[in-house]
C-alpha cells in the first residue's frame, strides 16, 4: 500500500519559507496570492498502514508546530494482469 502525508506548519505559526514565496509572486507577476504556506510530503511504501499515524507524530511531524494529513493510495495495478 503506498501512502502520501501532507506536512504543514499548523495555523498560527510562523511560516518564514512561505513569506518569502508570498513576497516573491507579485515581483514574477502573480498578483493577488496571499495567505501561502509551505509544506512538505512523504510518500512511503508500506505492507501495513497500521503504524503510519505514530510514525507520523514520532518522526515524520513536529506534532507541537506542524499539522500532518495522511492520504492511502491504492497500490499501482499490476502490469502483469
Amino acid at each position: 500500500m503506498k501512502a502520501r502525508v501532507l506536512i504543514r506548519p499548523k495555523e498560527g505559526i510562523l511560516d518564514p519559507q512561505g513569506q518569502v514565496v508570498e513576497r516573491a509572486l507579485p515581483a514574477l507577476g502573480f498578483e493577488g496570492v496571499s495567505n501561502v504556506r509551505v509544506g512538505r510530503m512523504v510518500e512511503l511504501e508500506l505492507e501495513d498502514t497500521a503504524g503510519i499515524e505514530e510514525m507520523c507524530e514520532r518522526l515524520l511531524a513536529n506534532p507541537l508546530i506542524e499539522d500532518y494529513e495522511v492520504l492511502l493510495l491504492e497500490p499501482a495495478a499490476d502490469p502483469a494482469s
